[in-house]
C-alpha cells in the first residue's frame, strides 16, 4: 500500500511556501536558477517551485511550516476541531430547547399527556406498557422540575457549549494551551460517559467514549503533555528538527570530506 505524502498532497491543495534566508550559504542551498526563471525550495514538500520567494529575511524568522509527522497530527487536531464545533453547536440547540421548555412546562405537559392518549391504544396492541415505561417515566420527571433548576441547566450547558467551541477553534490552529484544555476538559467528563454505558448501552455512547478516550490519550503522547516523553522542551525540538531550513542549515555545516 503506498504511504501518503501529507507534505505534497497539502502542497498541491494550497500551494508551497517559499523564503528566501539572508545567510548566503543557506539561500544558495534554497534557490536554483531555471530556463524558465528562479526557483526557490518549498518548505513543506521540498519541492523547487517557480517565482519570487513568498518571504525573505533572517533564517530565525521564517515560518515554522508543519512538515511530516507534525503536518498528519496537525491534521488531526483540526478533525477533532470539527468535531468539539459541531458538538457545541449541537449543545448550543439543547440548551435553547431547555431553556423554551422551562418557560412553557404546562402547556408541554398537556400536550405529551394528550399525545400518549392517542398512543396508548396501539402499544397496548404491542403489549407495551407506555404509561410506565423508563423513557415516559424521564419524561414526566422532566415535567416537575423548577423553572429555576432548568434556567440553570441551560446556563451550564451554553457555558460547556462556550469551552467546546473554544477547544476547537484553539485546536484548529495548533495552541498549545487547547490542546491541555482538551485533555482536561474530556477526561472529566469521561466518569460520567462511563456512568451511562451502566444505565444504557447503545452504540453511540461507546462510539463517543472510545473517541474521547483515545484523543486524550494521543493528544497527552504526541504532544508531550504534562511532561511526558521529554515535555514541552522535547515537543519543540521535535517541531524545529522537523524544519527543512534548519535541516538544509544542519546539512550545510558539516564538515565536507577531503
Amino acid at each position: 500500500m503506498l504511504k501518503r505524502d501529507w507534505d505534497r498532497h497539502t502542497c498541491a491543495r494550497r500551494g508551497h511556501t517559499t523564503y528566501a534566508p539572508d545567510e548566503p550559504e543557506l539561500r544558495e542551498r534554497l534557490h536554483t536558477a531555471t530556463a524558465v526563471g528562479t526557483a526557490w525550495r518549498c518548505l513543506r514538500c521540498g519541492d523547487f517551485a517557480l517565482g519570487e520567494p513568498h518571504g525573505s529575511g533572517p533564517a530565525g524568522d521564517a515560518p515554522l511550516v508543519p512538515r511530516g509527522k507534525a503536518l498528519r497530527d496537525l491534521f488531526i487536531l483540526r478533525f477533532l476541531a470539527v468535531e468539539r464545533f459541531l458538538r457545541g453547536l449541537l449543545i448550543v440547540v439543547v440548551a435553547w430547547g431547555v431553556w423554551k421548555f422551562s418557560n412553557s412546562q404546562d402547556a408541554v405537559r398537556r400536550v405529551f399527556d394528550e399525545n400518549l392518549t392517542v398512543l396508548k391504544p396501539v402499544t397496548e396492541h404491542f403489549h407495551w406498557d407506555l404509561e410506565h415505561s423508563p423513557i415516559v417515566d424521564t419524561i414526566r420527571r422532566t415535567f416537575d422540575y423548577k423553572h429555576s433548576t432548568l434556567v440553570y441547566v441551560a446556563v451550564a450547558l451554553l457555558v460547556y457549549a462556550l469551552v467546546e467551541v473554544v477547544e476547537a477553534f484553539g485546536l484548529w490552529w495548533g495552541h498549545r494551551w487547547a490542546e491541555y484544555l482538551t485533555v482536561v476538559a474530556t477526561a472529566a467528563f469521561l466518569p460520567l460517559e462511563g456512568y451511562e454505558l451502566t444505565e444504557h448501552v447503545s452504540v453511540l455512547k461507546v462510539c463517543t467514549l472510545l473517541l474521547n478516550v483515545a484523543a486524550v490519550l494521543w493528544i497527552m503522547l504526541s504532544k508531550r503533555l504534562f511532561g511526558l516523553r521529554g515535555g514541552r522542551a522535547a515537543f519543540e525540538a521535535e517541531r524545529h528538527s522537523a524544519s527543512l531550513l534548519e535541516v538544509e542549515a544542519s546539512a550545510g555545516a558539516l564538515p565536507q570530506p577531503a
